[in-house]
């Protein structure tokens, strides 16, 4: 079975720019990349780039100590918080997927170009570089609200939260959309015939569909499963499959419910069982998130878990917060590594 590999590309040389902090939008057409600190006030930058993807790489602190996180676009996770000792500074790379729609494939085009928010306890950006990275390596995510770039607070999918543990040279690219089954994501134009020829050789493609087939029977959900496996590898990808996260439904005894909070339809059909089901069939790899969600959500307990969903702003059991979504990126994570899917070397451990 292949594997995830790394990718030398060459990148253009860097020309260091002055570390004054003034906003000055940037053109793509007025300089030649890389772009940088010259387009940023201190809390934000905005690159005038077109849709592609670009290595990004900062250098952080300052005189005092500082701790400072990244977002970007539609608020992804791009760079965990992270200190630096007053006087000195670290220096992060990530690379960011810059697309229109910028957020969910059946939303609002977004802003153009890309957008950086510079955040944390005391944030302090002293340097930052773009440069184009067309050859990077992406995880391509196709899946539900569970997973995609939710627009606002306090909704947040997995998706949008798990750019923050992959290091430069890997990309997501999150094309998951609130309300889809099996059955719309296939159907809708705007999805899987869009999605599927942005495909390249290479890229990982993560598929988690369940919690919108509620209607839909066991030989259609697996049927949709196997056009979607296919599909990715008539384009060079390598599909993984993905269980859904599970619902914040308790028995009485501290466990989840078998049925609601296990992604059991109406129609009794099993999502996870199928969805392992198929992998095996397939010979695709799993990674099995029901599984590890569930034990999560049970280990926290009735009253610890309301904090990983919408439960306390929404009365929302389905919906993760950006505690949540974060926790569960950290799930995906982990199983990358132990799958090698990503080189360890690609994955921000710490």
């Amino acid at each position: 079975m292949r594997r995830f590999s790394a990718l030398r590309v060459a990148v253009p040389a860097a020309v260091i720019l002055s570390t004054a902090l003034v906003a000055a939008p940037a053109r793509a057409h007025d300089r030649q990349p890389p772009l940088g600190i010259a387009d940023c006030t201190a809390t934000a930058c905005h690159f005038d780039v077109p849709p592609g993807t670009y290595d990004v790489r900062v250098r952080l602190g300052g005189e005092a100590a500082a701790s400072t996180s990244i977002s970007g676009e539609t608020r992804r996770s791009l760079l965990p918080e992270t200190p630096a000792d007053a006087g000195r500074h670290v220096t992060r790379s990530f690379t960011v997927d810059v697309r229109t729609p910028e957020g969910e494939p059946t939303g609002a085009d977004g802003t153009p170009g890309l957008d950086l928010a510079i955040g944390g306890r005391a944030p302090a950006l002293a340097d930052i570089r773009v440069t184009p990275a067309p050859h990077s390596r992406r995880i391509v995510l196709i899946g539900d609200s569970t997973v995609c770039y939710q627009a606002g607070d306090p909704y947040s999918g997995w998706g949008q939260q798990l750019p923050q543990y992959l290091r430069r040279g890997v990309s997501v690219a999150n094309y998951a959309d609130s309300g889809e089954s099996t059955v719309t994501y296939l159907q809708d134009p705007r999805l899987w015939a869009t999605v599927q020829p942005l495909i390249r050789p290479g890229d990982l493609v993560l598929i988690q569909l369940a919690h919108n087939d509620k209607t839909t029977d066991e030989a259609t959900y697996r049927a949709n499963l196997e056009t979607l496996v296919a599909g990715v590898r008539v384009r060079g990808g390598e599909p993984v499959l993905v269980t859904p996260i599970v619902r914040r439904w308790f028995n009485a005894d501290g466990t989840l419910n078998n049925n609601t909070a296990l992604l059991v339809n109406g129609l009794g059909v099993d999502h996870p069982a199928v969805v392992r089901s198929v992998a095996a069939a397939e010979e695709v790899p799993l990674i099995d998130l029901t599984a590890k969600t569930k034990s999560l959500v049970e280990s926290l307990g009735v009253e610890g878990s309301k904090a990983l969903y919408l439960y306390n702003e929404k009365r929302d059991n389905t919906h993760t917060s950006v505690r949540g979504a974060t926790a569960y990126a950290s799930l995906v994570r982990e199983e990358l590594l132990a799958l090698h899917l990503v080189p360890k070397g690609k994955v921000r451990v710490g």
